[in-house]
């Protein structure tokens, strides 16, 4: 923790961590920022969501996760789910996720291509994930299908500085032998992250062979793979989860709602595996607040890590799991300038002894007061610049009053 020290910002890049003084004396900048009761943070990651189903927050309650799933998630899908869906979802939960202070977050969901589209018009990095179905899904008709998108939304967006990609195979439980063959070819042939729901519930893990120890005879698990949820690990997957030097995205709301069960962080982290912190989806969670996220974490993990351990887990891991460490998740001299800024002087933060305490016990969304992706200054004293919330809200009523009348009808 640094304190007096002031961000030099140019071409949307961090060149300087320095001093304020010696910042003044440096650099002559055509826009000054003060924040001097604030704590400047990297903005943060969200490793794991689906911002395309935001529309469905509120929709699917009060179940476990199975009935959740097949018996209310999977119809409303099947119902409302196309491209302007998602969209309006997209846009929604950027908006949402800017405002409580992230900067990055990783999707994984149908249309990805409305996805990557969306979050690069509203100037949002994400590291979009093309969803691969063995089934038939409103998107595609097959594996081989979603793969072949797969490969299309990776050409188109290859050399964009927000975007990147990656595949994002459903859960072992949707996916035969045959598709993950042909997935590790693709990963082997082409660099990109792979992300999966993974040891999610105590139904997943039923089975004779253990989905982890599958997936490694399958010859998947590399360093660019990570398993989301980990709930339900022994001493024997953690084992196979350090040799293979996975990351894990843990997603504690999501998991306790739907009666998952807790991933045991605090024991991955003492075998030195790489462990991130994702929202799930709002139609889960129900938000998508990186910060409320992050004090649950905490709290569940107990005193095995510091605030510190988990300011970097909300950030820097986050980054890691989806290749983006080099250039994003921290305040690093020639990263991208994804900065958050979070006001510590309220009563119901003072005093502070440790900024990095505060803000993961004490700090809660309305604390967020700017946010910057690639030096956009995207939210200014808690006022988002660069969207437009009300019509992003009709549209949100109008999707709300279809959805509502459809599960009156049913």
């Amino acid at each position: 923790m640094l304190e007096n020290h002031a961000l030099a910002i140019h071409q949307g890049r961090i060149v300087a961590v320095l001093p304020i003084a010696e910042a003044e004396r440096r650099y002559l900048c055509d826009t000054h920022v003060d924040r001097s009761t604030h704590v400047v943070l990297p903005g943060f990651v969200n490793a794991h969501t689906h911002a395309g189903m935001t529309l469905l927050r509120g929709a699917a309650e009060n179940l476990a996760f199975d009935s959740w799933l097949k018996d209310r998630v999977w119809p409303l899908e099947r119902r409302w789910l196309d491209p302007e869906f998602v969209r309006d979802s997209v846009e929604l939960a950027i908006a949402g996720m800017v405002a409580s202070g992230t900067t990055c977050f990783s999707e994984q969901y149908f249309f990805p291509e409305v996805v990557a589209q969306t979050a690069g018009k509203m100037q949002m990095r994400a590291c979009v994930g093309a969803p691969v179905f063995d089934m038939a899904t409103a998107w595609a008709a097959s594996a081989d299908d979603c793969l072949d998108k797969a490969f299309r939304l990776h050409d188109d967006y290859v050399d964009d500085p927000l975007i990147v990609t990656a595949l994002a195979p459903h859960a072992p439980y949707s996916l035969s032998d045959t598709a993950f063959n042909r997935m590790r070819k693709t990963v082997d042939e082409i660099e990109m992250p792979v992300t999966m729901h993974l040891h999610e519930s105590p139904s997943e893990v039923r089975d004779s062979e253990r989905p982890l120890a599958r997936i490694e005879r399958l010859g998947f698990l590399t360093p660019q793979f990570s398993g989301v949820h980990m709930t339900q690990l022994n001493a024997a997957d953690m084992d196979i989860v350090a040799r293979t030097k996975i990351s894990v995205v843990h997603c504690p709301q999501s998991n306790l709602k739907l009666g998952n069960g807790i991933c045991p962080v605090a024991a991955l982290h003492a075998r030195g595996v790489n462990v991130a912190l994702g929202t799930d989806g709002a139609a889960s969670n129900n938000d998508l607040d990186m910060l409320d996220e992050l004090r649950t974490a905490a709290l569940l993990a107990g005193p095995s890590l510091t605030a510190h351990d988990w300011l970097r887990i909300a950030t820097l891991n986050g980054a890691q799991t989806i290749g983006l460490a080099d250039s994003v998740g921290s305040l690093t001299p020639g990263k991208w300038a994804d900065i958050c800024c979070i006001d510590l002087s309220g009563v119901h933060s003072q005093p502070v002894f440790d900024p990095a305490t505060a803000v993961v016990y004490t700090a809660n969304r309305t604390d967020v007061c700017d946010v910057w992706i690639a030096g956009r200054h995207l939210l200014a004293d808690g006022t988002l610049t660069r969207y437009d919330t009300h019509a992003i809200l009709a549209r949100t009523a109008e999707w709300r009053d279809r959805i509502a009348a459809g599960l009156n009808a049913s």
